[in-house]
Order: structure tokens, then sequence, then C-alpha cells
């Protein structure tokens, strides 16, 4: 008896793939065989020369390869690892304020308004659409205290394909704007609500997390119950620390009794190896220590860092505490929705540090694309998933076309498929994505059903 037949494979792609992996910021693979299996997993990638013997095991022919051509390339999905879906709304303007009067005047009455589902609809679509276009096939998303909204922003990304976390904000604390807060009671019990309803829909997808807003925005108790739900439930947390040193501050006076900004929420069990917090701009060393200790992560965002004129988060120091990392576009504080926009502005950030002798030596560009994929999925505890073009992963992927017909950069004889790639990373928009796959199904252009 022969071998028993494979099962059919969903696609079959000859071309190069760049991705990253542990040992090395990015390889160039050219002339390789991809392909990925009915389930969305990649089930092989090999040189081309050995398309004879892959034909036989798996059963195809030479015209169900897909050949690219040779200036396109395939790379991993990039992974958001900090957006707020509400404020996409107003993503672009409004960012002349530092962080906590920002909060206070534009944020947080803006985000009243999601009580209306009609409204959250509207926006949410929206970001999902453009995230997904500018090829963030994973985002961790934060939504706002509504539950209804909440769930609604799990139902459009689930609608849409995208692989996602989603956050129900918790806040029992908001003396400026105290119509958008909660009792402590309903933070807890509206968390729970909507993780329940979340896990009941089986999304495939999309996850919940518990998600409070920041240490000013919650009483002790509040924290406390949300820790121990995470941990009873065995569940993801984001949050925020040290973005600014008014918030800092802020925490100190809030809560005298804890060490620092990073203790109070491991002290209130919050800070785990789940845990995703975004910026981190000034945490001490021993700080850091603690979160390579628990294996809790940071969601480092540049763009939002600079224009809230928050800080800058020293990577290489993050790094070599051994503390996950991953990028984060935080609109709206960060003005772009473009996981390309965050890789540029982590270079920019790396870049004034070595310029003011604070680090010897800056990011490179290659690290910076490992950080918006492998490193985000690292970040959210899924780089067994997803991340790099692995065998066993689900292929998560986008098809770049440097030579797109109204592509934003032109390329030139010379150029070499380095300095292809590195134009793309620096140059390149929605416009050169022309394809984007989350676990193995062509998710963008989008199909007429959504």
């Amino acid at each position: 008896m022969g071998s028993p037949q494979k099962p059919p494979l969903a696609h079959l792609f000859k071309g190069t793939f760049v991705h990253a992996s542990r040992s090395s910021p990015m390889d160039v693979l050219h002339g390789h065989l991809l392909g990925v299996g009915d389930d969305g997993r990649i089930v092989f990638l090999e040189q081309a020369d050995q398309q004879e013997q892959l034909a036989k095991k798996w059963g195809f022919k030479s015209s169900d390869i897909r050949e690219l051509s040779n200036h396109e390339f395939f790379m991993p999905g990039m992974v958001d690892t900090h957006i707020h879906a509400p404020q996409y709304a107003f993503a672009g303007s409004r960012v002349d304020l530092p962080l906590l009067e920002w909060l206070n005047t534009y944020t947080f009455p803006t985000e009243v308004k999601y009580k209306n589902n009609d409204f959250a609809e509207e926006v949410y679509t929206r970001v999902v659409r453009r995230t997904l276009k500018n090829g963030t096939t994973t985002a961790c998303y934060f939504a706002t205290i509504h539950t209804a909204a909440s769930l609604l922003l799990a139902e459009i990304i689930d609608k849409f394909g995208q692989r996602a976390f989603v956050g129900k904000v918790c806040m029992d604390l908001n003396e400026f704007v105290p119509e958008y807060k909660e009792t402590t009671d309903e933070s807890v019990k509206e968390t729970e609500r909507f993780v329940r309803e979340l896990l009941e829909k089986k999304y495939q997808k999309v996850q919940p997390i518990v998600t409070p807003r920041f240490g000013p925005s919650c009483t002790e108790e509040l924290l406390r119950r949300l820790g121990d739900f995470a941990e009873a439930r065995d569940i993801h947390v984001q949050s925020h620390i040290s973005e600014n040193e008014g918030e800092i501050k802020l925490v100190e006076q809030m809560f005298p009794a804890y060490k620092n900004y990073t203790d109070l929420y491991d002290k209130n069990k919050l800070l785990t190896s789940k845990t995703v917090m975004a910026h981190g701009c000034y945490l001490s060393d021993e700080e850091l220590k603690l979160f390579s200790l628990r294996g809790a992560a940071i969601a480092h965002c540049p763009n939002s860092n600079f224009s809230l004129c928050s800080g800058i988060l020293n990577v290489k120091n993050v790094l070599k505490h051994n503390v996950k990392l991953g990028l984060g576009t935080d609109v709206a504080g960060g003005y772009s929705a473009s996981m390309l926009d965050a890789i540029r502005r982590s270079m920019s950030s790396s870049n004034i540090l070595q310029i003011n002798k604070v680090t010897k030596t800056g990011l490179t560009l290659k690290e910076a694309f490992r950080l918006a994929t492998l490193g985000g999925s690292q970040v959210l505890g899924l780089d067994d998933v997803i991340g790099n073009f692995e065998v066993g992963k689900e292929f998560d992927a986008l098809l770049i076309n440097p030579k797109a017909s109204d592509s934003p950069f032109d390329l030139f004889a010379a150029d070499t498929f380095e300095d292809i790639i590195q134009k793309f990373l620096y140059l390149g928009d929605d416009r050169n994505i022309n394809e984007v796959y989350v676990a193995g199904k062509q998710v963008v252009p989008f199909s007429s059903s959504v």
C-alpha cells in the first residue's frame, strides 16, 4: 500500500520570504517554496530545488504554484501590541497636550460616546479595516468601559478575520470627567461578563484581556480584584506604566505604600508572564529586573512618546534586561495607525538616545523589523503560533509589492534586494501591501461579504 495522501494545500508560493528568528533579526530567503495547509498552518518552507520531492510528498503540480515576481516578497504580518480602538475617531489630530491633560481634554470625552453602539460600530469597523490594510494582522486593543461596545469590537474583528486581544477598560476613578467611570463592583462584574460572553462566542482568533486603564484611574481594590480574576482565569493583562513623569508622581502620591509603579502592579497580581505594559519610558533597572523575573512584556510606542512629549524608551536597555519587547502604534496618542510608522519612530527614538550619548549603539532597521513581527508575537504569548514563517506556525503574512503602480517610492537598477526591503520599511505604505493573510486566509483585499 502507498503512503496515505497528504491533505491538500491551501496555498503554494514560490519566491522570496523575509522573516526574523530568535538568532537573526532578518533572514532573506530567495528562491523558496512555501506551502500552507488547509488549516492555515505552514507545512513546508524549502529551497525551490526541492520542488520535485515536495510535489511527490504533497501531491501538487507545478501549475499549482503561484510564483512571485522577482521584486515581490512575503513578510510576516505585523503585530500592534498597543492600540486604543475608540481613539481612532480622532487619530491624526489633538496631540498638543501632555498625557494627563490630553486624557481629560480629548480622550475621556471621546470614549464616553461609546455607550452608543452605532457610533462604536462605525469607528470600530474603520479601525479594523485600516489596521488590516496597513499590515497589522494581530492587534492588542483597548476598548472603553462599555461592555456592549467592547463585545461589538470583538465581533467586528472576527468578521474581518484579524487576530486580536480585546480589553474592556476598567476605571473607577475619574475626577475630571466623572461620567466616564464605573464603581469598583461594576468594573469587576462587567469585566467578568465581558470575558465570559466573549469566550462563549468561540471566536478562533479573538481573545479577551483584562484591562485596568492605569494606576491613576484605578483604586487599589479594583487593581487587586482584577489581579485575582486574571490569575483565577489564567488570562492576559494589559495596562500602561511609566509613560510620563507627571503620571509617575501621581502614582507615588496615590499609592505611597508601594516601592514604585511596577511594585503596584506586581503586588496586585497584574505583572505576570501574560502581561503587556505600554510605554515604560522611566522604568528603573530594578523594575526591569522584576519585569524579566515575571516574564512580563513592554509595548514600545515611540510615536505617542514623541507626540505627547512623554519620554523615550531605552530599547537597548530593555533588551539587555531580557524583557520581552514589541512595538505599538498607541493610537491616538500615536497619530498613525501604521506599524510601519512604529518601525520608523523606533529608529528615530533609538538614534536620539545615541546622539545624546545615552547609548553607544542604536537599533538597526532589521532589529526594528523583528520587534514589529516576532517581537510582538512574543509579547502577546503567540510566538508558537505566529511571528515568522517557521513550519507549524499559522500563515499570517503580507505580500509586498515594491513596484506597485502608485508606490510612494522609486526603485533603481542598482538597488539590491536589501535596498528594496529597506525602502519599503522606510518609505512604503498600504499601497505596497497587495495582500494580507491571517491563518492562511486572505483578508485583504476585503471580500464583498465585509
